[in-house]
């Protein structure tokens, strides 16, 4: 095996320890979006039980979280949606580029998301604007998932990258990620 991929596979305890991260701030959110919209139904039927004014927008907003966090998740374990339709009928080598490709596509995405979101985080809009429910709380909370979502979509596609390019080059080697 070339140093170079030697080198790449000592940061997989990176990848590893990343991926557990994400998956229990995940994990947090779900638990939070459960609790506040229980507390919130059992306070539109139960009359001891005030029902929160805000839970509306902060369940939004940790689910908008939970949804581009657990989709950079399904990058590192090949779950994201795929088209797959014709992978059998093309050549291992074609399938491969192709893959590959799709994945440059993907962390090309996720710059812009990172690039366009901060900008939008950073705007008078985000700074500015409160939420309705919430007055001193920022409309940036609400905004910042886009570039939380770019820099973790990077990071796995990076990985997803140099396993196909190792693919490559050491033919029997597994592109799974475990």
């Amino acid at each position: 095996m070339p140093a170079f991929f030697r080198a790449i596979e000592k940061l997989k305890p990176l990848y590893d320890w990343t991926y557990k991260i994400l998956l229990f701030i995940c994990k947090l959110l779900l638990i939070g979006d459960i609790l506040i919209t229980s507390w919130s139904v059992a306070g539109r039927y139960i009359p001891f039980i005030s029902d929160p004014h805000w839970s509306e927008e902060i369940v939004l907003t940790l689910m908008a979280y939970m949804a581009v966090l657990s989709a950079t998740l399904a990058i590192r374990k090949r779950a994201h949606i795929r088209m797959t339709a014709f992978d059998r009928y093309l050549p291992k080598k074609a399938l491969m580029v192709s893959d590959l490709l799709a994945d440059i596509a993907v962390m090309v995405l996720g710059v812009f998301l990172v690039i366009y979101g901060i900008r939008f985080c950073n705007s008078p809009l985000s700074l500015r604007g409160k939420y309705a429910s919430i007055p001193t709380l920022s409309k940036f909370w609400q905004y910042l998932p886009i570039p939380v979502a770019g820099v973790s979509m990077i990071i796995f596609e990076l990985e997803q990258v140099f396993l196909h390019i190792e693919a490559f080059f050491i033919p029997d080697q597994k592109e799974e990620v475990a």
